[in-house]
């Protein structure tokens, strides 16, 4: 029968030791599950269900899967030395691109929806934030696979590029609109958990602070062009 408590292999060769396969599996699986979710808020109101979750399903074998092979299941990638700590590449990336390409297939949503751009429920934007600010610990600092050095290097520069780029997101509303916005503060948060994310147990804590700056001004940049777009 199987043995929970024996690590992955594969062709007789362990491939992470130290931990058993079934949890790597499912902690693999994790991020599987998680990616698709990305894409969802691009498609609110521009996908029926059925079309959404036919698509999901082709995402994750046709994109997600070989990407993840590639990146870090000795595919080519990463025999070119290309590295990703904890999915900055293989889920944000992998997501973000596939998420804009749909877009461009299926067009801006409906010109008659009142107020597109405002959320439905802040307080829920500001629960969603501190459920993925909580567990971004999980997977940034769980990527290293064991508790130890790279695992607090890891969970210290999320927290350091995650509160700088909310603290500057929080400023630049503040300077443009007159007032704070709980929202921006929210994005502002995520765009600098995902930022860090490729290189979050790599780097050294200041690195984490430069980061920071970088990940508002690209990710500010990008939502204002957004908007000028018309998506």
């Amino acid at each position: 029968g199987l043995n929970a408590a024996e690590p992955l292999t594969r062709d007789g060769e362990v491939l992470v030791d130290g931990i058993p396969g079934l949890l790597f599996a499912g902690y693999q699986g994790m991020f599987a599950v998680i990616t698709p979710a990305l894409m969802t808020g691009a498609f609110a109101d521009r996908f029926r269900f059925r079309p959404y979750i036919l698509f999901l399903s082709m995402w994750l074998i046709l994109v997600y899967a070989p990407w993840c092979h590639w990146i870090w299941g000795g595919g080519f990638l990463q025999q070119w030395g290309v590295w990703d700590f904890a999915g900055g590449l293989v889920v944000h990336v992998t997501a973000g691109f596939s998420a804009l390409a749909s877009l461009v297939v299926v067009g801006s949503r409906p010109h008659d929806l009142p107020e597109k751009d405002v959320p439905h429920n802040v307080p829920f934007v500001a629960l969603g934030t501190a459920l993925l600010w909580f567990g971004w610990f999980g997977f940034n600092g769980g990527s290293a696979l064991g508790t130890g050095r790279v695992a607090i290097v890891a969970a210290v520069n999320s927290e350091i590029a995650a509160s700088v780029a909310l603290f500057l997101w929080v400023v630049i509303d503040w300077w443009r609109c007159g007032r704070p916005s709980l929202c921006g503060l929210c994005v502002g948060a995520i765009a600098g958990l995902a930022t860090v994310t490729p290189a979050a147990g790599f780097m050294q804590p200041w690195s984490a602070f430069i980061f920071g700056i970088l990940a508002t001004v690209v990710c500010y940049s990008c939502c204002e062009l957004i908007k000028r777009l018309g998506f």
